[in-house]
């Protein structure tokens, strides 16, 4: 029996415990029936869930639960992105153990999660930062080392001197830092990267496969990779013989106008380039590019500025020389870090002549409107003037023409470039992965033998060091013995950047336990690829294309053998308060331990899904909480004070044998049914399911409130209404659900049972107002079957009492019917 009142605490807690004894959510590999792996990406173990981690797993949980009705092996696990700065800057500040900070925030964070009420196999729980875990990153990163994926070079690098470590160019957001927020400066070092590059080209490609993503994320992936068609030219130094700037170009066709020529401040040549009496100019003008942001160097609204080496370079094409320069609009990661200057067709090359007196020459002509001096640079279509026996040529012929001519005079050729760069993962702090290889003085470079996986975090560190990382203070970390020649040798000290770890997590919950690989494949292909991702739309080109890049990565490994990790993408929106997103600084902040103590974690469900779809912003109400509470005690009331009239195992009588008012709640039920199971199936419209949630309701309302008595049909159809209601409430409300379906007699959890299928016969109304009009105004409502056929609706109207006395002595001049809806007679 159902108690009177709604007592969420009581009943929440009593299923989490009972769903966690009879393990409900376990999860098994069994191929025999279809599978669907739907998954939220993996918190990080802040401390507490925030209300956008409450949303994001509501969202998925939903999802799963439906699936699971729908007669799906559904996997829906959940684990632990363990690594990052956090928790090394609690050990700084605070002199806590990064290791114990992280499970301990995890620990909490697992029981919020579980007072949600998911549907969670926890025995694939995956944490990052253990070693069962980690060792098999390590194990990646060595496979793609020995592949030559992954590589070591000096590089002008990222540079973040509050969190004392490098950033990829993707952590680098409006030139300052993704996690702090502070100004990012380059410096070089030397660092670990990851050659994403290699598979620019099929990042690119097989983006067309992405038919579930949403277009906006596909659209930022194509715009950070970037792919453009031109050439490489290369020019030799005057003063120095043997020496060479190679630059590349989208518009060859303006080679013979070059005037003057730049490189980056820290380009890796620019020393050698700079003559004695130039020298100090340029390190006082590269020491400034230094402090200066990516955006604030190719800012179009500030003025360039520049300085000369003094060392010339000479056209191949023509042997004329120009001066070469440094300024800060080149970048050495972009293109050769060498820029060709055509002042006549170039606005920044243009202005930037002009400020510093050097030669502008046209050499594309507008043929219509020919000129012989410019006030501002030409870069419109035309013909080649001034450019050898190529005078007079169509400039987008010229393009392919110059190439030729570069291909055969040995100093070019045609490039594909892209603005995608190799993927920087060194970080110079302690809580991260550590980078398996060791530096022999014999040997060089070695990685550590997969036998000796994983390499473990030392523990005896110093966090009190500035400007290094931790590792470097532990001893026995330091020191190792090269496998191959048995010297001794040094080990990597940098950590992995956090995204490595995230990289493949996904593929891991296939196969969480295995200690022999890091998963096996036949069951990973059972599982993969992801059939529905979740997450936040800020993780478009850092994790989502990082992700994408590993999976290809693997399968040329020979470790898996799918293209791409995610089917389909729902990108959903941010939490908002008061209209800003929450943050502690703001003070608007909502705890989801208050909710779940005050209201119970369903009425949070349902009202975090309730006012928006998914993918746009939620709009955070006080009011709209209570009024979600309010509504699921109206719900527990429909079954607790009805419950004598509610038969289990009720037997549906024929339709044809109800009485009107039974035959319509009948209908209701059908297209309750349809509507509900069409908005989740259709982008998880999850705000119009609630919606429906709430007139279904009133219908049952309705039907109580007109019933003194219920006689056997009654009691049958109204037990069909509110036990297939019950069904639509459990993806949403599991621990009301399950409460109130053991309370009227179930002996399985609802969570077991099949979703219900509607009949389209019987999901529509059996009546409908026949609106009648007389020359477009309504003169009358008439009750008719909604199946009258469009014939019959015309004689109905016109036979009506009320249209015959006002059409009287009038010609009907035609009648227009809209099945379903209207007849309107139009009379003169």
């Amino acid at each position: 029996m159902l108690k009177d009142r709604y007592f969420p605490q009581e009943i929440e807690k009593k299923w989490q415990k009972d769903w966690d004894d009879t393990q409900l959510n376990k999860v098994e590999n069994d191929t025999n029936k279809e599978k669907y792996y739907i998954l939220s990406m993996l918190p990080y173990p802040s401390g507490k869930l925030h209300m956008g981690h409450v949303r994001n797993y509501t969202i998925s949980d939903v999802i799963a639960r439906y699936k699971r009705m729908n007669g799906l092996n559904v996997l829906h696990p959940m684990g632990w992105d363990s690594f990052g700065l956090p928790a090394e800057n609690a050990a700084i500040q605070h002199g806590a153990n990064p290791k114990k900070w992280t499970l301990d925030n995890i620990a909490y964070m697992k029981e919020q999660l579980k007072s949600l009420g998911l549907m969670v196999d926890w025995d694939r729980e995956v944490t990052t930062c253990l070693p069962d875990y980690y060792k098999w990153t390590q194990y990646f990163f060595i496979k793609m080392f020995k592949k030559g994926l992954a590589y070591k070079k000096e590089a002008a690098v990222n540079w973040c001197d509050k969190c004392a470590t490098v950033l990829a160019n993707e952590q680098v957001i409006d030139g300052k830092c993704w996690r702090c927020d502070s100004d990012v400066e380059k410096k070089y070092l030397s660092q670990w990267f990851l050659k994403i590059t290699d598979y620019a080209q099929e990042l690119l490609d097989d983006i067309k496969l992405l038919e579930g993503w949403p277009d906006s994320v596909k659209t930022m992936q194509k715009n950070w990779i970037d792919r453009s068609t031109g050439a490489i030219l290369r020019f030799k130094v005057k003063e120095i013989e043997g020496l060479e700037v190679p630059v590349y170009t989208t518009r060859p066709d303006t080679a013979y106008g070059i005037t003057y020529m730049v490189v980056a401040p820290e380009y890796k040549d620019i020393e050698k380039l700079t003559t004695p009496e130039n020298k100090q100019a340029v390190e006082e003008y590269r020491q400034n590019a230094r402090k200066m942001t990516e955006i604030e160097r190719l800012s179009t609204e500030r003025p360039k500025t520049g300085v000369p080496l003094g060392t010339h370079l000479i056209n191949p094409l023509n042997g004329e020389e120009f001066p070469l320069w440094t300024a800060d609009y080149a970048l050495a990661e972009y293109g050769t870090g060498a820029v060709m200057a055509v002042p006549a067709h170039d606005e920044r090359d243009f202005a930037f002549a002009k400020k510093y007196n050097l030669p502008i020459k046209i050499v594309i002509q507008n043929p219509d409107a020919p000129f012989t001096e410019l006030t501002e640079a030409y870069t419109e279509k035309g013909v080649l003037i001034n450019s050898g026996d190529l005078n007079g040529m169509d400039n987008e012929l010229a393009k392919q023409a110059i190439i030729e001519k570069a291909t055969q005079g040995g100093f070019g050729e045609a490039k594909v470039q892209f603005r995608l760069r190799d993927w920087l993962i060194s970080r110079q702090r302690y809580w991260g992965t550590p980078i398996p290889i060791m530096y022999c003085p014999k040997c060089g470079t070695v990685p550590v033998p997969e036998s000796e996986l994983p390499v473990l975090l030392p523990e005896d560190v110093d966090f009190s060091v500035k400007g290094m990382s931790p590792v470097k203070t532990s001893e026995s970390f330091k020191y190792t013995t090269c496998p191959i020649c048995g010297m001794k040798a040094e080990r990597e000290t940098d950590t992995m950047d956090t995204f490595m770890c995230s990289n493949w997590y996904f593929y891991r919950y296939t196969d969480a336990k295995n200690s022999d690989a890091p998963f096996d494949k036949d069951v990973l292909h059972y599982w993969a690829p992801i059939d529905q991702y979740v997450g936040g739309i800020e993780h478009a080109i850092l994790h989502l294309l990082y992700s994408r890049f590993f999976t290809k990565a693997l399968r040329d490994l020979g470790e898996l053998n799918i293209d791409e990790p995610f089917k389909n993408l729902l990108t959903q929106g941010m939490v908002l308060k008061d209209g800003s997103k929450m943050s502690k600084s703001k003070g608007n902040t909502v705890d989801p331990d208050e909710i779940f103590q005050n209201y119970g974690a369903d009425t949070a469900r349902l009202f975090i899904l309730s006012d928006s779809p998914p993918n746009r912003d939620f709009d955070w109400s006080d009011a709209g909480v209570e009024g979600c509470y309010k509504f699921l005690n109206r719900i527990w009331k429909i079954y607790s004070e009805h419950q004598q009239n509610i038969i289990f195992d009720y037997k549906l009588p024929e339709i044809s044998t109800l009485s009107k008012v039974n035959n319509d709640l009948v209908r209701e039920v059908h297209m309750a049914i349809k509507k509900i199971s069409q908005d989740i199936s259709n982008e998880f419209q999850f705000n119009t399911v609630i919606s429906k949630y709430r007139e279904f309701a009133n219908v049952i309302y309705d039907y109580t409130n007109n019933k003194k008595e219920f006689n056997e049909d009654d009691k049958m159809v109204f037990s069909f209404a509110v036990l297939t209601f019950l069904k639509l409430l459990a993806p949403v409300l599991p621990h009301m659900a399950e409460e109130i379906h053991e309370g009227l007699g179930g002996k399985d959890s609802v969570h077991k049972l099949e979703w219900p299928k509607y009949e389209d016969a019987l999901a529509k109304t059996s009546s409908i107002t026949l609106v009648v009009q007389i020359n477009g105004k309504v003169k009358d409502k008439i009750e008719v079957d909604a199946e009258t056929p469009k014939d019959e609706l015309e004689k109905i109207a016109l036979n009506s009492e009320k249209i015959k006395e006002l059409t009287n002595g009038k010609q009907i001049v035609k009648v227009i019917v809209v099945p379903a809806k209207l007849v309107n007679i139009v009379v003169k």
